[in-house]
């Protein structure tokens, strides 16, 4: 069954971009949709082949419930992070929604994370894609480098 994964991001769009890259890499049988917080993000993250997006805080609000999959940086979760383009009613949409969220855990200058040594960024994308890979119900098989 075909998938719908909602990548969401703000600020300049790089995380989103480079997750859709390479979810589009791995030829999962899904829609790629792209939520930015602003429309930089957007545009970047469309650029790097999400099928459609939107922008803005109604956009996020109208369109994270029809995700079966939410990807994106920890602070998607966290109100007033990402320097305060997460609203308490993105934040809320994205913890309400029915959809799995694996989200990348990057630190931000106002919340610490206790305990975790983050990999380097390009790790934890690749591991955001085989987590989405395997809910997909679509494995990447060994030789295929992400």
């Amino acid at each position: 069954m075909k998938k719908t994964i909602i990548v969401l991001d703000g600020m300049g769009g790089g995380i989103g971009a480079e997750l859709i890259a390479k979810l589009k890499a791995a030829k999962l049988n899904a829609d790629i949709i792209a939520l930015g917080t602003n429309s930089t993000a957007t545009e970047r993250m469309l650029r790097a082949g999400a099928a459609r997006g939107a922008t803005g805080e109604n956009a996020v609000r109208v369109s994270i419930g029809s995700g079966d999959i939410i990807l994106g940086p920890i602070g998607i979760v966290i109100a007033n992070s990402m320097m305060g383009e997460i609203t308490q009613d993105i934040a809320a949409a994205v913890l309400g929604a029915r959809g799995a969220r694996i989200l990348i855990p990057l630190f931000n200058d106002h919340f610490t994370l206790a305990g975790i040594e983050p990999p380097p960024l390009g790790k934890m994308i690749e591991k955001a894609v085989e987590m989405v890979s395997a809910r997909c119900g679509e494995h990447l098989s060994p030789p295929h480098k992400l």
